[in-house]
């Protein structure tokens, strides 16, 4: 059966389903309550927190409850509002509520206990040795209700889970204003002064008029001052950037107002972009996600959910647990004779790019030596509940997307109207 496959999806690499499951129906993420999230942690970090500050545990470390705001935006209110600035280990979407740590960039030895802005609470949870690293996350549980589904039977469905891909979703692609991987693309490309139009006045069908308006004004540069006054408040990021071009800025400098956290975004965006592309030529074409194929690079599984190392596939591999490995697009990037590498290359060779363009001279801030991500999305614990709605629950290791799954339940008709 051939599934029909949305114009934004296809705007963001995703091209095919990965299941023949005709799909649920049905809408997410209508009330924040509907969408929660909670972080799982390694157990190196739980052993490691003090519930006193002492000599060596000396960095308050929190529990950030938030809601209606995404993690990069929660930090900055938090910033301005309490004046202390923190650091988490994952971002989390704005439509949710989401549950993560997050920890103080300095010593504290008297941090408050409780501390809330609109939009978040904070509850001290202890002290660590240092701030919190990435490295600690080990994956997100996730509790999410589909509304007005069609259909509450996903039997057809569990025999196939493990066949989903673990592509991108939209969120890393700026949701319903896919633009992020297009200033990627422009930066990698040395297009500096493109990369800020776009960012600036691209639009899509999901843009409000008044949007439509204010993008289509800034398309001018002879419009900036004009269009700095009458920016609502949530374009905060484009305030910045046309700050920097009426000053006499160049493009460069402009996109530097970004912060870095969001800034690196770009080209980190345009990766996922390649990874989905390379991910959706694989499955069309057949290729089995979970099974390695001789020449495969893979992950050889330390745990039921921890990705070790990355080591070729051969027939002496066949006694270690493997996962098949994406190797991202980056500065670093060498074809091999897996599967997915001589994809990637033909898709570098169509976008117009080399590996090494991901070093971005101009700004190194923004250069990435690539990297690796596991080919099937590996959900784990996968459950569900139909009276009276549809709930489905089940955990993710750090990195994937639940709405990668959620895409698969539904099999929406239009993403974004959809709650994606």
């Amino acid at each position: 059966m051939t599934l029909y496959v949305s114009k934004i999806d296809r705007l963001a690499g995703i091209e095919c389903y990965c299941t023949s499951f005709a799909g649920t129906g049905g809408s997410i993420k209508q009330r924040s309550e509907g969408f929660r999230v909670s972080e799982l942690v390694d157990e190196l970090l739980v052993g490691n927190i003090s519930l006193t500050f002492d000599n060596r545990h000396r960095y308050p470390l929190y529990i950030l409850e938030k809601h209606d705001i995404d993690s990069n935006h929660a930090l900055f209110e938090i910033e301005r509002e309490c004046r202390m600035r923190l650091r988490v280990m994952g971002i989390k979407d704005a439509k949710a509520v989401t549950t993560q740590y997050a920890s103080a960039d300095r010593v504290m030895r008297n941090p408050p206990g409780e501390l809330k802005t609109k939009h978040t609470r904070l509850t001290l949870e202890g002290f660590t040795r240092r701030p919190l690293g990435k490295e600690f996350l080990a994956g997100n549980k996730f509790e999410i209700t589909i509304h007005r589904p069609r259909s509450h039977d996903l039997s057809g469905l569990l025999p196939e889970i493990d066949k989903v891909g673990n592509f991108y979703g939209l969120q890393r692609f700026g949701s319903e204003r896919l633009v992020t991987h297009l200033v990627g693309r422009e930066i990698v490309k040395r297009n500096f002064r493109r990369a800020v139009e776009l960012l600036l006045s691209y639009t899509t069908e999901y843009d409000t008029p008044a949007s439509k308006e204010i993008r289509s004004k800034s398309a001018d540069p002879g419009n900036y001052r004009q269009v700095l006054r009458i920016l609502p408040r949530g374009m905060d990021i484009e305030r910045q950037v046309l700050t920097a071009l009426v000053a006499g800025k160049d493009a460069v400098s402009a996109l530097r107002t970004v912060p870095i956290t969001i800034r690196r975004l770009f080209v980190q965006a345009y990766q996922a972009y390649i990874f989905n592309k390379c991910l959706s030529t694989a499955v069309i074409n057949g290729e089995d996600l979970l099974q390695p194929a001789a020449g495969d690079l893979c992950f050889e599984m330390e745990g039921p959910a921890t990705f070790g190392r990355i080591i070729k596939y051969d027939h002496a591999s066949k006694a270690k647990k493997m996962v098949p490995a994406i190797r991202m697009a980056g500065y670093t990037f060498q074809p091999g004779k897996g599967r997915f590498e001589n994809i990637t290359k033909a898709i570098l060779q169509e976008e117009g790019v080399t590996a090494k363009d991901f070093y971005v001279k101009e700004m190194q801030e923004l250069s990435h030596q690539g990297g690796f991500r596991q080919a099937p999305l590996w959900c784990m614990d996968f459950s569900y509940s139909k009276n009276p709605q549809l709930i489905v629950s089940f955990k993710l290791p750090k990195g994937s997307y639940a709405t990668t799954l959620l895409r698969e339940i539904i099999k929406p008709q239009d993403p974004i109207r959809s709650g994606f």
